[in-house]
């Protein structure tokens, strides 16, 4: 992850206990001193997105709230309330350097629909082009359980994958993956160098303990796989360390360097990797697992032995072994009700079950993408 000569594109997350001051509204410090190396990084041509926590704690600091609230209103009220101050607060910073500032909310819908998915990578291009700094946070304000993202690194390495980051970097207050948790074990060492979907990882990485976080360490390392469907490397860095993020664009070694060594989905394949909550399950049999696992191959309703679920023509549904492995993923042509119906049907016969034809095949190929692509 050496400097190169090419322009770099980087999406920069920073967690809730860097972005408040002990726990209570925001650090503005500590924003100041962000912005200033944003600046710096955008001088010398990197373009940069911002994933940024915070508004939930800005918003409870502002409404005089001591424990985080878990009705889920009273999230969705310290959200809109706190996102005002902390996108002034970078926008504020930005403007003494010359750098002008875009707020954007996302959330899971806005990403599952192929639509509003090309629509948000096209304004994501436009201003990094224009040299603007767009700040990223999940629209908390409207987000329910169902079209929840879930957690800020999981939403950068969403980011990652939508613009194609060459680099993810998750500022955290710890020091990066350590081999053992460094708060009980002394000799706990710093994992310096890793790979993406190396399962050890999942087994150092602990929960987090910052009431107002919603994720730990486990979440990181997820999401350096998530972010690896795109060919991006993920740093996971202290916030601490002085000049963090210049530092690590001068070639520094610090914190816990993740190398993704995926094979980059092609940009379909990729958004569909994308789409976190299936709608339902086919089962299918020995048959058509060992033709999905091989790659290129449509899933015909023969090779089906059950459906579970409830789902609509076009939406996703997760593809899985008989012992429920989930193998692969892909866009259904045909309803739960339809699909049931189908189930064990040769293609040729389609029409004698239904009474007429959508497709072929269950699923077409273009649109499946195997556990193994991720």
């Amino acid at each position: 992850m050496q400097a190169t000569d090419h322009k770099k594109r980087w999406v920069v997350k920073i967690g809730s206990a860097l972005i408040t001051a002990d726990r209570v509204g925001l650090n503005l410090d500590n924003i100041k001193a962000w912005s200033e190396q944003f600046a710096a990084l955008m001088k010398d041509g990197v373009e940069l997105v911002l994933v940024s926590s915070g508004s939930i704690a800005e918003g409870m600091h502002r409404l005089r709230w001591k424990e985080r609230p878990t009705a889920l209103h009273e999230l969705q009220a310290a959200a809109a309330t706190g996102q005002m101050g902390l996108v002034k607060a970078y926008e504020t910073e930005l403007q003494k350097h010359g750098r002008n500032t875009a707020q954007i909310l996302l959330t899971h819908d806005d990403l599952s629909n192929r639509k509003r998915y090309l629509n948000a990578k096209s304004t994501l291009g436009t201003l990094l082009n224009l040299g603007v700094l767009p700040v990223i946070n999940e629209n908390d304000t409207v987000t329910t359980d169902e079209i929840r993202v879930g957690d800020n690194d999981n939403l950068a390495a969403l980011v990652a994958n939508l613009i194609s980051a060459d680099q993810l970097i998750i500022l955290t207050d710890q020091q990066g993956l350590f081999d053992k948790d460094p708060n009980k074990h002394a000799d706990a060492r710093l994992i310096t160098h890793a790979t993406a979907g190396d399962q050890s990882l999942l087994t150092m990485a602990g929960p987090s303990t910052n009431k107002l976080a919603i994720g730990g360490m486990r979440t990181k390392i997820l999401a350096a796989e998530r972010a690896a469907r795109s060919g991006t490397h993920t740093v996971i860095a202290s916030g601490r360390e002085s000049d963090v993020l210049l530092r690590l664009h001068k070639g520094e070694s610090i914190g816990t360097h993740i190398k993704a060594t995926h094979k980059k989905l092609v940009a379909h394949k990729l958004w569909l990797a994308n789409q976190l909550k299936a709608r339902g399950t086919v089962i299918v049999d020995d048959g058509a697992l060992e033709k999905l696992q091989a790659g290129e191959c449509s899933l015909l309703p023969v090779g089906v032995t059950n459906i579970e679920g409830e789902f609509r023509r076009g939406e996703l549904v997760s593809i899985c072994s008989a012992t429920g492995l989930e193998v692969a993923r892909g866009l259904v042509n045909y309803n739960a009700t339809e699909a049931t119906l189908l189930i064990g049907c040769h293609s040729d016969r389609i029409s004698e079950r239904l009474g007429y034809v959508h497709e072929p095949e269950l699923i077409n190929r273009d649109n499946i993408v195997t556990v193994g692509d991720e």
